[in-house]
């Protein structure tokens, strides 16, 4: 079992690429987390219906994991933030959310 925090984004279009580069699989967020064990992986997603919005999905092996890396990394986290701030014009913490286990 995972455990998946996810947030939304709405990227003015000036910021795409950079915002893309930021918070996509290979960018500061994702080089940061892999720092810390138990985490798993980053994805970036891009809305069909509107071009402006995104998607990341931050997984950890665990709750636990997550909450480790947050005590940690703190200050490199607010540092990393405030560095990356105004690439989206809105951000939004969706939630937290660990996997189901599968049926079978």
């Amino acid at each position: 079992m995972s455990h998946a925090i996810v947030w939304e984004f709405l990227v003015p279009e000036a910021q795409r690429v950079a915002f893309e580069a930021a918070y996509g699989p290979d960018g500061p967020w994702a080089l940061l987390f892999r720092q810390a064990p138990g985490f798993l992986e980053v994805k970036l997603l891009r809305s069909q219906e509107s071009a402006e919005r995104y998607l990341t999905i931050d997984r950890w092996e665990s709750n636990t994991a997550f909450e480790n890396f947050k005590s940690q990394f703190a200050l490199e986290y607010q540092a990393l933030d405030r560095q990356l701030e105004g690439l989206a014009s809105s951000e939004l913490r969706v939630g937290a959310f660990d996997d189901l286990p599968s049926a079978g």
